[in-house]
This record gives C-alpha cells, sequence and structure tokens, in this order.
C-alpha cells in the first residue's frame, strides 16, 4: 500500500497519507502553505476523533465501565485505507478494531475525503453511525499554517479578521481542560497575532459565531503580503492555536465538541458538547483552504 498520496488542481497541491489520514503538505504556486512538521511540533494537521481535547484523567466512562482514552483520540495515529484515489481527489477510512474498542466502545466509520476543485482545498471529515446504538464522539479539525505566512513578514504583521464580529466569550484552558469564560482578544472582527496570545495555550471560541476567517500576512503599510481564507461547515466550535515559543505555525481548527470542563466528571453521554448520532446516519463536518493571489506582494 503506498503510503502517501498527491492531488493537485490549478494553483494548489497537496499530499495526504494514510498514516493518521492526514494531510501532510498544502502549497499554491508561491509555496508551502501548511506546517512541515519539526521538533516544534511533529504534526501537520491531525484528524481530531473520536474526542476533542481531553478528557478529565484521560477516562471516558461508559455505561458504568471506564476506558483510557488520550487528548484527541486514536484516529491521529491510526493508518487508514484508501477509498479512492485520483489526481484531484483522495478518500480514506477508518473503522472500528479490537483495539479501538479497548478504548472506546463504539462502532463507527470515519472517512476523511480530501478535494481540490475551485481554487481551494477542501477536507471532509464524514462520520456514520453502522451500529444500532447511538454512536457518541466530538469531531475536530488541526491543521497548522505556517506563521510566517510569507517569507521577511515578522510574526507580528500578521492578522486574523472575521466576515462578523465575535463576541465571544471565550473559554480558559488549564491543564488541556476547559476553564471559565473569560474575553476574547479580538478587536470587533480582527486578532492582531503575537506568540504571547497562547501564553495559556489556545484560544477557544465555543458555538463561534463566524463560518470562516481570514489569516493574512501584511506589510509595514499594512497591506497583504499573502493571504488565506479558512472556512467551515458542521462544525460548531473554534480553537486557535501555537506554541508561545517560537513555533513558526499557526492551527485554525475547527471542532465539534471540546475538551472537559475542570471539576466535570460524568459519562461520556452528558459530556457538554458532544455529538450523538443516531443508528444508520452520517454527518459531514467541512473545512476549506482557499489561498488569494496577491500579484504585488511585497514584504517591504
Amino acid at each position: 500500500m503506498t503510503d502517501s498520496h498527491e492531488i493537485a488542481g490549478g494553483r494548489l497541491r497537496a499530499t495526504i497519507r494514510a498514516q493518521g489520514g492526514e494531510l501532510a503538505a498544502f502549497s499554491d504556486a508561491d509555496g508551502p502553505l501548511l506546517w512541515h512538521g519539526g521538533p516544534e511540533w511533529p504534526r501537520h494537521a491531525p484528524v481530531l476523533f473520536p474526542i476533542v481535547g481531553r478528557l478529565a484523567e484521560d477516562r471516558l466512562v461508559h455505561e458504568g465501565r471506564s476506558y483510557r482514552l488520550t487528548q484527541h483520540g486514536f484516529a491521529r495515529d491510526s493508518l487508514f485505507a484508501w477509498g479512492e484515489r485520483s489526481g484531484s481527489r483522495a478518500v480514506l477510512e477508518l473503522r472500528e478494531s479490537p483495539a479501538t474498542l479497548a478504548l472506546y466502545p463504539f462502532r463507527f466509520v470515519l472517512r476523511m475525503i480530501y478535494e481540490i476543485a475551485d481554487g481551494a482545498l477542501s477536507v471532509t471529515t464524514r462520520v456514520t453511525n453502522p451500529a444500532q446504538d447511538t454512536l457518541i464522539c466530538g469531531v475536530g479539525a488541526h491543521p497548522a499554517f505556517l506563521w510566517p505566512l510569507a517569507p521577511g513578514v515578522p510574526k507580528e504583521r500578521h492578522r486574523l479578521t472575521f466576515p462578523q464580529p465575535e463576541p465571544g466569550p471565550g473559554l480558559g484552558v488549564a491543564g488541556g481542560l476547559l476553564g471559565p469564560a473569560i474575553p476574547l482578544p479580538f478587536a470587533g472582527r480582527e486578532l492582531d497575532l503575537d506568540e504571547a496570545l497562547f501564553a495559556e495555550d489556545a484560544i477557544v471560541i465555543p458555538n463561534v459565531a463566524n463560518e470562516a476567517l481570514r489569516f493574512a500576512a501584511l506589510d509595514r503599510a499594512g497591506r497583504e503580503v499573502r493571504a488565506l481564507s479558512v472556512s467551515w461547515e458542521g462544525y460548531r466550535d473554534l480553537g486557535i492555536w501555537s506554541k508561545p515559543t517560537g513555533a513558526p505555525f499557526l492551527c485554525i481548527e475547527p471542532w465539534f465538541g471540546m475538551a472537559s470542563p475542570i471539576g466535570w466528571q460524568g459519562e461520556f453521554a452528558d459530556k457538554p458538547g458532544v455529538l450523538k448520532l443516531a443508528p444508520g446516519a452520517s454527518r459531514d463536518f467541512v473545512w476549506r483552504a482557499t489561498p488569494h493571489f496577491v500579484p504585488t506582494a511585497s514584504p517591504g
């Protein structure tokens, strides 16, 4: 089995690998857009399933039985099977196994669908419940884009912009678990990026009001040098994360589900924000990355 597959279209190119079902590279004609992995963080765009974030004590309780399930679940470390490979599209699949059932007591079909079309890369996570019982899970995307996005532009000259103001509040993070409500650091629609924003972990936005944002590198006059739009459908929450120690990436993460609140204990079915999928049902979660061509780009 070939471990990776490349898709392309127009100015865009992407590489997907079977290990983790993960997007491993994404670029346009101006160069790479996705973090290549390294000692700061070895991943690129991991698939978060069947949980997003951490459970308290890494413990999932279902019908009184306890299972050990670590942060973000097992999909990102699992080997997916290829379902389709063409010039512009790739499909991979993961199903339950004795190994997953020892960690997570639910049957599932998880498909990752990657496609380049109309100047964008779309990534669809399709969750299907093949069982006779309700499937309970969380689903998330975790793509890490290069930051700086353009060579020669300092990290502090980058900005996130929402189409509409994001009112908040956000949620704090402590030890990987969700803390109390906190104000969001946005100035209306905009967030000027700085490593210090991530000193306490991710910016977490539950029930995010927007379904898209624009990530841009700016010249000294505030004009865009390079820009990328990220949009999503089906997801409900949003995380924005980097390491506050010079790591050259920014993760823009649509989620359905989040970590456990600090102090919360209980059955997984009662965890705030989980997805409950009826027998035989499927649900799609989509994110798209659309690079914007800036013909007069100059970092100066």
